[in-house]
């Protein structure tokens, strides 16, 4: 079959998909006309009755997409422009919109403006093109002079008496790089370029037997994934997170960076306590945990292995499995693929155990710590 036909076909094809498209949409259009008409001659304690029936379906079908019990559904063309309709003619509509957000609503009419003004704009002509000399004359000041922007070059063609067009115009025919242009330092290259002298602090909350509310405060170091410190406490406080910097940081082992979030409990106490200290303060943006990620990957850990398998009676029971899980299996026995296999506290190499050996499993909380044991003969 040529090509020729192919293209026909497909012309055909397309048409015959626009018309059915049309079709439905007016279908549907049609519908919602009839359902106005109806409601408009119909009683009003008819009216109110299907009102009624209306938002409590759309209230039950909204709390399922909120629970995520279904996906969203897909609107089609009528519904949105419907929306639109009613956006424009009805101040109170944005209160009857269970299954989109009022922005959405706005963001269809913005589009369905562009298709209008497309539409309307279709006969008309553009914005005259430049001359060809012009062109040429704008992308010759712009490669022997990289560094130029558009105003640069409009005020340079100005000055040679020319009749330059507008900078958006000039960024048009400007010569694009081959290479994009080298990138200032972003967050997480700046990260990982200082995990030796750079550690991390954090609260997580932990849920009590009898429900209450556990905070626990990490000091996380990058460079080996270690856990410096870390303390419980029911009631937080600025003076006791103060205090509790000043146990991490015993004679004179601090770092040069610390991140931290935009928590509240930090105050402007512990500001001017890492200033005293000589440590240089790294905040992350707000809602931003992934600035943070290395003691957040952490507190993720040990939710995972230790918290979502038990439940914590009191303060001193939380402070004896997190006593045990770090220190026992978490710094001694549990591998990371940041350390390349290895553990935060680096073990020393064992003698290879020579002759018949079998694998020696035993229980530390958290997980399972594993040795080689000689058998005997």
């Amino acid at each position: 079959m040529s090509p020729r036909i192919l293209r026909a076909m497909r012309m055909i094809y397309g048409l015959f998909q626009t018309i059915l498209r049309t079709i439905s949409a007016l279908r549907e259009a049609a519908g919602y006309i009839y359902t106005f008409l109806r409601a408009f001659i119909s009683p009003r304690a008819t009216l109110a009755a299907r009102v009624l029936a209306a938002e409590s379906q759309l209230a039950v079908y909204k709390r399922r997409i909120e629970e995520k019990n279904q996906p969203r559904p897909r609107f089609t063309q009528a519904f949105r422009l419907l929306w639109v309709l009613l956006s424009r003619v009805w101040g109170s509509w944005h209160q009857m919109a269970y299954l989109m957000q009022p922005a959405t609503v706005k963001r269809w009419h913005t589009r369905a403006f562009r298709l209008y003004w497309r539409w309307k704009s279709r006969r008309q002509p553009g914005r005259p093109p430049i001359a060809k000399e012009m062109r040429d004359l704008i992308r010759q000041l712009n490669r022997e002079n990289p560094l130029w922007s558009a105003d640069r070059i409009r005020d340079t063609l100005r000055l040679l008496d020319s009749d330059p067009p507008s900078s958006d115009t000039i960024r048009k025919y400007m010569l694009r790089p081959k290479t994009p242009p080298d990138k200032p330092t972003a967050w997480l290259p700046f990260l990982r370029n200082h995990l030796e002298v750079s550690w991390a602090m954090d609260f997580f909350t932990v849920v009590t037997a009898n429900f209450s509310f556990l905070y626990v405060f990490v000091v996380f170091e990058h460079g080996r994934r270690r856990v410096i410190h870390f303390a419980t406490t029911y009631h937080p406080s600025m003076e006791w997170v103060i205090q509790q910097l000043r146990e991490a940081t015993p004679f004179g082992r601090r770092p040069r960076y610390l991140f931290r979030d935009n928590d509240g409990i930090y105050g402007h106490g512990v500001r001017a306590f890492l200033d005293g200290c000589g440590i240089e303060e790294v905040r992350t943006a707000y809602r931003s945990p992934w600035q943070n990620p290395y003691v957040e990957r952490f507190v993720g850990t040990l939710r995972r292995e230790l918290l979502d398998h038990v439940i914590v009676l009191n303060e001193k029971h939380l402070n004896r499995l997190l006593r045990e899980y770090i220190e026992r299996y978490y710094h001694a026995s549990r591998p990371h693929l940041g350390l390349n296999g290895d553990t935060p506290v680096a073990t020393k190499k064992r003698e290879l155990v020579q002759g018949p050996i079998r694998l020696i499993s035993f229980p530390v909380c958290g997980g399972l710590h594993h040795r080689y044991e000689r058998v005997a003969a």
